[in-house]
């Protein structure tokens, strides 16, 4: 069992260290850059070239059933779930082969509308203390059922 982080503009990362350090699990921090390496052992942190999507194909690449995916990027979360990995939103929402076909859809037309009206404003909800609760209580439940398999 491995945690991926997909680690750009992750406002996770020290969570998941703390959570995945109490279940003694490996963790992989990626990013193309610009984060401060963790002391903890446990912590490897992956330093993936410029480009698009390279750190989502390196965690693509590697994370199998059994392993933990921390991303906010669906089409990433969406390979993740076809090779049977467990897939947490920064949110702590899951991403599950029920989910993920009507999650994938909905970004597509959201992309879609923002396209047709260069105009509109704004982005997502802030991220809040409830959302980081909210995630570690997932990571938690996660770590426990898949160390049950």
């Amino acid at each position: 069992m491995s945690i991926y982080v997909d680690a750009d503009a992750c406002p996770v990362k020290a969570e998941v260290e703390k959570v995945g350090t109490r279940h003694g699990v490996r963790m992989f921090v990626v990013s193309n850059g610009g984060l401060r390496p963790s002391q903890n052992p446990l912590v490897e942190t992956v330093i993936v070239p410029d480009g698009p999507d390279i750190a989502d194909m390196w965690i693509a690449d590697r994370a199998v059933v059994g392993d933990v995916v921390i991303t906010g990027d669906i089409p990433l979360a969406a390979r993740c779930v076809e090779a049977g990995a467990r897939v947490l939103k920064h949110n702590g929402e899951a991403l599950t082969q029920a989910n993920i076909g009507n999650i994938l859809a909905t970004r597509d037309l959201m992309a879609d509308i923002r396209a047709a009206d260069p105009f509109r404003q704004g982005g997502g909800k802030a991220f809040s203390k409830a959302d980081r609760s909210r995630f570690l209580d997932a990571l938690e439940r996660e770590l426990r059922t898949v160390k049950t398999l």
